[in-house]
C-alpha cells in the first residue's frame, strides 16, 4: 500500500483532522478518539495506533508489541475508572485500513445484553452519543487519568 493512500500515515501526518483531541502519543503509538466524520460519536471508542505502517499484529516488533499492550491496559482501566464503563472490548480488524490500530469499546451499565459486542453497543438507543464537544472532554478526562496513574 501506497502511504499516502494510508488514512492513518496520513492521519499521524497531519494532514487529516480527527474528532477530540490527542490523548497520547508518542514516536511508537498515537491514541486518539474514534471519529465519525461529524456525525456523533460513541463516547469511549478509543483508537490505539501503531505510528509505523504495520498492517497487522504479526508485524509488530516485541517492542512495539509491549508498548502497545501497555497502552492498551492504561486506556482500558481509564475507561472504567474515569467513565464508569462496565466492560471494554477489544478489537483488531484490519479490514477496511491495513494499518494496525486497536478499538477499544466500553460497555456502560445498563446497556442491554442484546447490544454486547464491540460494535453492537451502537445499536442501542440509549447508548452514549457525543459531538466533538462531548468527544473533546471525555478525552482529556483519559489523557488526564493516563498523566495521572501512570504507572500502574
Amino acid at each position: 500500500m501506497n502511504l499516502k493512500d494510508c488514512f492513518i500515515c496520513q492521519k499521524h501526518a497531519g494532514n487529516i483532522q480527527t474528532a477530540g483531541n490527542v490523548i497520547y502519543e508518542d514516536d511508537t503509538l498515537y491514541v486518539g478518539h474514534i471519529d465519525q466524520a461529524g456525525k456523533p460519536s460513541y463516547l469511549g471508542h478509543i483508537m490505539i495506533d501503531l505510528k509505523r505502517h504495520a498492517p497487522t499484529l504479526g508485524d509488530m516488533t516485541i517492542e512495539e508489541a509491549q508498548a502497545f499492550g501497555v497502552m492498551m491496559v492504561r486506556v482500558s482501566k481509564a475507561l472504567l475508572a474515569s467513565e464508569k464503563a462496565e466492560h471494554v472490548y477489544s478489537l483488531v480488524s484490519g479490514n477496511s485500513v491495513p494499518h494496525l490500530h486497536m478499538h477499544l469499546v466500553p460497555r456502560y451499565p445498563n446497556t442491554p445484553e442484546q447490544y454486547w459486542g464491540p460494535f453492537d453497543v451502537y445499536g442501542w438507543e440509549e447508548a452514549p452519543m457525543g459531538d466533538n464537544d462531548e468527544v473533546t472532554a471525555l478525552c482529556l478526562r483519559i489523557k488526564t487519568y493516563l498523566e495521572n496513574h501512570h504507572h500502574e
